[in-house]
């Protein structure tokens, strides 16, 4: 049944497809970027209502590697097998709620007061959703359990602050740093990676050193103009000041960029039972509006599981997200020989620097 939000009527539905669609003029670059792969093939089994917070899904092993034996007409074949790589991941549930007076009024400006609302809703779902992923990083990079995950980590970081670049500055990064660390973590499979993301800081250094190479169009009249994208070695450049900054010791600001891969991350939305809805208070502070919104989405990053080894209720906070025992990397999950996806084949990668 439809509630009533400032004397008009609301439709959560409705209200759900505003949202949807309103574009995002936030930065958020890296949720909105070709490094998120959504999956909503996965939902159904996330659902609200049949409990579904984690589940397990499968990635199957290659034939690559296969030692061939002799064939000479008198050896015997031994057949091997692939082998089943099992990828757990956890639904992340967040709810927000706002009290205002007059809400339709004063937020919206007086304009159409569903579309303004849900402007504003999606804009911040898209920052909820992007802490998300940063919080599910820094716990992917914290894994310090393990021979297997503690080389994902030690291969996929690449720490140059202590390092003189070929401008004589030390800690920061030049025109080898990417393309340093891209190798250093994926080998050859370093062409898996294709963006970058970083803060202002890194990139302004980065253009002053004239090492961001623009991508251009030709306008209406054929002038050659900047589209506002830039490369780094061949890998699209994103900014966005949201990337992190440890700012702990006095001596040094160092700077996180990550580099990743299309598809890097699968992002599921699995919905929640009521996304939306309105109440009113006709007493308090002589009549307030209310809105509550609720979502539920699983962010997994391909070739590494969430564990759930240290998750208190159904859904993880932002601190466990970050703990690095809920993370490791994808394996067969058995119980003798355990085998592990190779690091190689993960296209996320970390950069610190001092700019």
């Amino acid at each position: 049944m439809p509630g009533v939000f400032d004397s008009k009527n609301f439709n959560a539905e409705v209200f759900a497809g505003y949202v949807g669609r309103i574009p995002n003029t936030k930065r958020n670059a890296m949720i909105q970027s070709r490094a998120i792969r959504m999956r909503p093939d996965l939902a159904q089994a996330m659902k609200d209502q049949t409990g579904g917070n984690y589940i397990t899904t499968t990635l199957t092993g290659t034939i690559s590697g296969t030692v061939p034996q002799n064939y000479d007409g008198e050896t015997d074949m031994t057949p091997g097998s692939t082998v089943t790589f099992k990828h757990s991941r956890v639904v992340v549930g967040r709810m927000a709620g706002w009290t205002e007076n007059d809400f339709a009024k004063d937020v919206t400006g007086g304009q159409d007061f569903m579309e303004n609302i849900a402007q504003q809703i999606s804009e911040y779902w898209s920052e909820v959703d992007q802490d998300t992923l940063l919080h599910i990083l820094k716990g992917v990079f914290s894994m310090s359990t393990g021979t297997e995950n503690q080389a994902f980590v030690t291969s996929h970081t690449s720490d140059v602050t202590e390092v003189v670049n070929s401008e004589g500055k030390t800690g920061h990064m030049d025109a080898t740093t990417l393309n340093t660390a891209i190798q250093k973590a994926c080998g050859d499979n370093k062409s898996a990676f294709s963006l970058a993301i970083m803060h202002s800081v890194v990139a302004t250094n980065l253009e002053n050193l004239k090492l961001l190479t623009y991508l251009k169009y030709n306008d209406g009249n054929g002038l050659e103009r900047d589209i506002g994208l830039a490369t780094l070695n061949g890998r699209i450049v994103l900014v966005d000041d949201a990337m992190p900054v440890d700012t702990t010791s006095p001596e040094k600001t160092v700077y996180t960029s990550y580099v990743l891969g299309d598809g890097a991350i699968e992002l599921t939305d699995c919905g929640a039972a009521v996304p939306y809805e309105v109440d009113r208070d006709p007493e308090k502070a002589g009549g307030q509006d209310k809105l509550y919104a609720r979502q539920r989405k699983c962010f997994a990053p391909y070739g590494i599981s969430f564990t759930q080894a240290s998750m208190a209720k159904l859904s993880p906070t932002d601190a466990e997200l970050e703990m690095g025992a809920n993370w490791e990397l994808v394996n067969t999950n058995t119980d003798s020989g355990k085998q592990y996806i190779n690091n190689k084949l993960i296209p996320i990668a970390q950069i610190k620097s001092l700019g």
